[in-house]
């Protein structure tokens, strides 16, 4: 663990009560769903489950601490948006409330007295007042917010899932690659229109694009 995060769990110990956590995974994708995750439990425990950074994790570590992050939290719940959906919130350029609207929910399942969460706006505090607003409850955003056992949790917690329903859909349909606008193997697959539509979010611009390449 950094220095900024051994600091950040010792002030979480000290201020006592429950404390959540909440992540997303998969909000850049052009293909599949993103998840959003909740997580509540004590600091020391989580991090004895392998709570840290996802995106730092292979797939078999996160598997592995999922299973634990289960065992140990307190509550843990997710919520998956279809891209159906996250297409109707990016058209009205509203992408992070939808991700305040789907925390607040999560807020009402797993009870704690203060959430923190990796934030997407590039003001933390905007996105923090907003969640507060609708939940009523101490909400504190962050950028690198997985520096908090909590989130960093919530953060294997989303990712799993995901790449569980990833994993699905490829078998269904075959290899795609990641689902990644990055992607070299997920653009050929956009391209050839291989790709069944209601997996794709038809509001990224790579969508456009390769849609005005071909004529579209």
């Amino acid at each position: 663990m950094s220095a900024s995060g051994a600091a950040m769990t010792a002030q979480l110990a000290k201020a006592g009560g429950a404390v959540g956590g909440i992540d997303e995974a998969g909000r850049g994708p052009v293909v599949g769903p993103m998840v959003v995750a909740v997580v509540v439990g004590d600091c020391s425990a989580l991090q004895k489950a392998g709570a840290r950074d996802s995106k730092r994790m292979s797939p078999a570590s996160r598997e592995r601490a999922f299973r634990e992050i289960l065992r140990v939290a307190e509550c843990v719940n997710y919520i998956v948006a279809e891209p159906h959906v996250i297409d109707d919130y990016v058209k009205r350029k509203m992408l992070n409330a939808l991700e305040v609207e789907l925390a607040a929910r999560l807020v009402e399942t797993c009870p704690a007295d203060v959430y923190y969460v990796d934030s997407p706006d590039v003001k933390p505090e905007r996105f923090a007042a907003a969640l507060s607003l609708l939940t009523g409850k101490r909400v504190v955003a962050l950028h690198g917010g997985e520096r908090v056992p909590q989130v960093a949790a919530a953060s294997i917690v989303a990712k799993v899932v995901r790449d569980r329903l990833i994993s699905l859909l490829r078998s269904e349909i075959g290899n795609f690659g990641s689902g990644y606008p990055s992607d070299a193997r997920t653009i050929e697959w956009l391209r050839a229109g291989r790709m069944p539509p209601e997996c794709v979010r038809q509001s990224w611009r790579t969508v456009a694009r390769l849609k005005q390449d071909s004529g579209g």
